[in-house]
């Protein structure tokens, strides 16, 4: 079940933008959605749903607005294993000068953790550390307060037991870019964050997320990503580390602002 949870080789992808959306781009809109599926029965009993939907809009040039939104449902041998929403916006004000700020809210639930639903709503900035054609590389620090309510009351850190509730606030620094190479055939992109708690040097987050896009034919990509997920609070029985590796096509497509 753990390794049928980390490796998901099917994951077919129709999306029209690019593998990562950039907000500092004068962009009116970008679009990405996929949807993909996997049932299996017989000797293995799997179920797999996963869809995706990223987009920027940029109704007037000052603003833009930035949402990526995930879910995932898997069961095996008809036993629910995954069935997580996770929802992330952000609202950035002129993000094409190099240092910018944003405000954020995430909403997420997460059926394998045993979180019912998690919340943060916070602000910082960003710094275009490296922004051409070829390479792009940015850096961002905030502030959120965090809420999580748990479906169990008892964790690995016993401070938090008795309450299925935590809430807190939270530093968030983030690291993420891409680069094209081998003259634009193959195109990395990575991020990575950490998140510790003011009031709690153990309770931490952070998770690091590696990718490349290979050209095929007319905006039609091979791509490939691979996220590594740790946080140090978790309900008793639950591991503190997740792994998935993800496989598929991306089409990519932008519309801009009309001149």
């Amino acid at each position: 079940m753990n390794l049928l949870y980390r490796l998901l080789l099917v994951y077919l992808t129709a999306t029209p933008t690019l593998a990562q959306l950039n907000e500092s781009d004068t962009t009116l809109v970008q679009l990405r959605a996929s949807l993909t599926g996997n049932v299996q029965q017989g000797n293995v009993d799997v179920t797999t749903v996963r869809g995706k939907l990223d987009f920027t809009l940029s109704p007037v040039r000052d603003w833009v607005f930035k949402s990526q939104n995930s879910s995932l449902y898997q069961s095996f041998y008809s036993t629910k294993a995954d069935n997580d929403l996770f929802s992330r916006n952000y609202v950035y004000f002129r993000p094409w000068q190099r240092v910018y700020p944003f405000g954020i809210g995430y909403v997420s639930t997460n059926f394998r953790r045993s979180i019912d639903v998690r919340y943060f709503i916070g602000a910082g900035s960003s710094v275009q550390l490296i922004n051409s054609r070829q390479h792009v590389l940015k850096a961002s620090a905030g502030a959120v307060y965090e809420e999580t309510r748990f479906s169990a009351s008892t964790f690995n850190e016993a401070t938090y037991n008795g309450s299925s509730t935590i809430a807190l606030w939270r530093a968030t620094t983030w690291l993420g870019g891409w680069h094209y190479l081998l003259d634009n055939h193959l195109r990395l992109y990575y991020d990575a964050f950490w998140q510790p708690a003011f009031s709690d040097g153990a309770n931490y987050r952070w998770q690091f997320d590696v990718g490349f896009d290979f050209p095929i034919w007319r905006g039609l990509a091979f791509n490939a990503l691979y996220t590594y997920t740790h946080e140090n609070v978790v309900v008793t029985q639950i591991k503190a580390d997740d792994k998935i590796l993800t496989l598929g096509l991306s089409y990519n497509l932008r519309k801009l602002h009309q001149q």
